[in-house]
């Protein structure tokens, strides 16, 4: 009777433990497949994402659209350490992989790798990677000259530009369309994103301050890709004899005006960031005054001041670097104001051209004769020295920026 007993309740004992178990692997089973369920869910959601979000390809990306114009070619490129493609490869080592037949390098302002300073003479040479020749255009030799151009089927234009009047790459760009207009060479502009976006602001060149960081009548910030700008030039007949270049344009990508936008490289050696790049339209007034914009320090175009300012917290001491080999005030002390960490400015700001004016001990001494090339126009320093309000010269640059953005829209490409 015992036997039994104890026969049927290990009996028992087995089948609640088989059943148990088979619950457990039953469980486990389900919990195995919700976590697989969640990464398939996860994956497809991060396969959503993915789809719906495409990263802005520059002209240069856009490759597809540009090679076969070069196949068979004798190619000319205008760029330097700022035509590189996503991949970080450089613009010329790609075309060479391709087997395109680049004959020349032409360089602006700053050189082929973008070293020497603002406004120095750079040689032509020979590109030590590659065994190319360069040609500056920068110096007494700005624009092309016919005999550079021989042997040169089709021109391709890569510079990255930051939205400013003075800064030199579209002066270089204008003088490249105008001598391959002369030359009837054919010219591809490989468009790049303005960091400085859709912002238009600032007073419109004047005819007679026309210089090389002043080629047309546009406001300072001139809020168009360097692309649509090459078209603006075509189109308003802006070249020697109102000539037009043989233009095409390879678009960005997936790029609207609005889209914030970092350089992958420094666009110059003064500009080592995107903040000096937002703050650079604004400060860059400060090149026609005595006052410092932070050459030979590491905060360029994100810091002023001069030795003529109050003394302050806040100073510096410029001392040869790269791409400012001479800075202004090499070695003494200035004080000024520290803007590395204001937010990012949406128009053209004169509040600290007009504090420092104010501020300066000798006010006599304070704007040279480089600063109405910039400006573009006299007025901006006669006002300046009048006690005009910000709020009161702003409003003396309405009606020729709206005329301007009215020009501007024809030449458009972009949302």
């Amino acid at each position: 009777m015992l036997s039994k007993l104890v026969f049927k309740n290990t009996f028992l004992f087995l089948v609640l433990l088989i059943f148990s178990c088979g619950n457990s692997v039953k469980k486990i089973e389900n919990k195995e497949e919700s976590r697989e369920q969640r990464v398939k869910n996860k994956e497809n959601s991060v396969s959503s994402i993915d789809s719906s979000f495409e990263a802005i390809k520059t002209g240069a990306d856009n490759y597809k659209m540009y090679l076969p114009l070069l196949k068979e070619k004798k190619v000319g490129v205008v760029t330097n350490q700022s035509g590189i493609l996503s991949n970080n490869i450089h613009l010329v080592d790609f075309l060479l992989s391709k087997k395109i037949a680049i004959q020349k390098i032409f360089a602006p302002e700053h050189g082929f790798r973008g070293t020497s300073d603002a406004g120095e003479v750079v040689k032509d040479g020979k590109d030590t990677k590659t065994g190319l020749p360069i040609v500056s255009l920068y110096g007494n030799n700005k624009k092309p000259k016919p005999e550079q151009l021989v042997g040169i089927d089709i021109l391709v234009f890569d510079l990255q530009d930051v939205g400013s009047r003075f800064y030199t790459y579209i002066s270089s760009l204008h003088y490249v369309m105008e001598a391959c207009a002369e030359n009837n060479i054919p010219l591809i502009v490989l468009d790049r994103p303005n960091p400085n976006g859709g912002i238009i602001d600032g007073p419109i060149l004047e005819e007679e301050h026309h210089s090389f960081v002043g080629m047309h009548k546009i406001p300072i910030l001139h809020g168009m890709t360097i692309g649509e700008y090459a078209q603006m030039i075509n189109g308003e007949k802006w070249l020697n004899n109102s000539i037009q270049s043989k233009l095409t344009i390879i678009p960005c990508e997936n790029y609207q005006r609005t889209m914030a936008y970092d350089l992958p490289v420094k666009p110059s050696p003064n500009l080592p960031n995107s903040q000096a790049i937002t703050l650079y339209a604004s400060l860059c007034l400060f090149e026609g005054t005595n006052v410092s914009v932070g050459r030979g320090t590491e905060k360029q175009f994100q810091i002023y001041g001069s030795p003529y300012l109050p003394k302050s917290d806040f100073n510096f001491t410029p001392k040869p670097n790269e791409g400012a080999k001479n800075p202004l005030y090499d070695g003494k002390l200035c004080y000024g104001e520290d803007l590395t960490q204001i937010k990012k400015v949406n128009q053209l700001e004169l509040q600290w051209l007009i504090k420092a004016y104010n501020k300066t001990s000798d006010q006599s001494k304070f704007f040279n004769a480089f600063f109405t090339k910039l400006a573009g126009t006299k007025k901006l320093q006669e006002q300046i020295e009048r006690g005009v309000s910000e709020k009161e010269i702003r409003t003396s640059w309405k009606v020729g920026l709206e005329k301007f953005k009215e020009m501007r829209k024809k030449y458009l490409i972009y949302e």
